[in-house]
């Protein structure tokens, strides 16, 4: 039995803490702690009100997650074993920082990103590997869906069925309905600062840059759909290649329909995705903060939604017996089953629930080893096994290409 904090009251930190509630086994007691205190305990009273027979006890408590010292007394305080990272990527060094400082393992679900400039990787967390070795503490970056299930895909895939990996196609698809004219899935900030980012995927050693969506393909998402799928730059290619050295191209794909490009062109044009502050009413604002305060919250889109998501990963190359193989793994969730079980959408709860997988295996001791590592790096069969047992299932198609050359 272990205490756990959370950090962040957000639609996926609303799965992950429901999820421990249900896996009160391993999940003892769990600080709920964000800067808007009130989103925390609406998450504990949904928790107290749908799932009354958790002997997993909550709390919350308010806290700035840029502020280490405010965050080092948070973590003395509540004595927790391991902080579970999911508030906003730009604070992810602040909570590592104080993680080492107080001696508490870590985890979370994407990579750092400073707040002035669009890009993302792996590099500044990276850098923390010799202080969390020595110190004992495991971190556990981007165990969420993509980043997190897919690399663990990718780990299953090399150890269950290819002898080298040497084309792999990450695909995510949303064919869900929320009814909006124009909102986004995850935090709207982060959300658009990704997809109107020039796109990039890994290519015979190197980096190969795109315009935004410039790249596109039909693909066939089973028992889901056939949508248009465009070629972005997500970070779990930056370790995958690093880490599956045979692979040759990497690539990520995602589904957008033509009402939320016209969307996101328009908010564009005018410069509403900008995130260089202007000046308003004699403060400095980013346009994309103030858009992001007019956009639904990814969390009130849950009661809603309709429809399915589909994530999975393509291999190819040879198969154990050496011979040319494909093989894709893949899982489909529905938004409004995901409602009824946790009052959650689609997306958060693939994201929500791997974290709570990560968490869990990290307190048993299945995953944990001193360092700083990514998903891919770590024994995929217990983490397969958890998502199979905690509400995303995993299927297999073998021997026909989804996503072409």
């Amino acid at each position: 039995m272990s205490k756990v904090i959370i950090i962040g009251a957000g639609g996926v930190a609303n799965v992950t803490a429901k999820k421990c509630a249900q896996n009160d086994e391993v999940f003892s007691e769990v600080l709920i702690a964000t800067r808007t205190v009130a989103k925390a305990d609406k998450i504990v009273a949904e928790i107290h009100e749908h799932m009354p027979g958790s002997k997993c006890k909550f709390s919350t408590a308010t806290v700035d997650a840029d502020n280490v010292p405010a965050l080092v007394e948070l973590i003395k305080g509540f004595g927790p074993e391991m902080v579970v990272n999911l508030a906003l990527p730009y604070q992810d060094l602040t909570i590592m920082d104080a993680c080492l400082e107080t001696g508490v393992h870590y985890l979370d679900t994407a990579n750092y990103e400073p707040k002035d400039v669009a890009k993302f990787e792996y590099s500044w967390q990276w850098a923390y590997q010799d202080r969390f070795k020595e110190k004992g503490l495991m971190a556990l970056l981007g165990c969420g869906f993509d980043p997190g299930a897919t690399q663990a895909m990718t780990a299953h895939l090399a150890k269950h069925h290819f002898s080298e990996i040497h084309y792999l196609d990450i695909v995510d698809c949303n064919n869900g309905n929320h009814g909006k004219a124009f909102a986004t899935n995850f935090n709207p900030e982060i959300n658009i600062r990704e997809i109107t980012a020039n796109g990039r995927y890994f290519e015979n050693g190197e980096w190969v840059e795109t315009e935004p969506l410039e790249i596109s393909q039909d693909i066939y998402y089973p028992n889901v759909a056939t949508r248009k799928s465009y070629v972005l730059y997500h970070e779990e290619l930056e370790s995958i290649v690093k880490h599956f050295p045979t692979i040759k191209r990497a690539r990520f794909w995602m589904t957008f329909g033509e009402a939320y490009i016209k969307h996101l062109n328009v908010l564009e044009g005018i410069g509403m995705t900008s995130i260089e502050p202007i000046e308003f009413r004699g403060q400095q604002v980013a346009p994309i903060e103030f858009l992001k305060a007019v956009l639904p919250a990814p969390e009130s889109l849950a009661a809603n939604y309709t429809g399915q998501t589909c994530i999975g990963v393509q291999a190819k190359g040879l198969g154990k017996d050496g011979q040319p193989n494909v093989h894709f793994v893949y899982n489909v969730k529905d938004h409004a089953e995901c409602y009824r079980e946790v009052q959650a959408q689609g997306v958060s709860y693939t994201t929500g629930v791997p974290a709570m997988i990560g968490a869990m295996l990290m307190l048993q001791g299945v995953w944990k080893q001193p360092g700083v590592w990514n998903v891919e790096q770590l024994d995929p069969d217990p983490f397969f096994a958890a998502m199979n047992r905690w509400g995303l299932p995993l299927s297999e198609l073998g021997g026909v290409e989804l996503v072409k050359d």
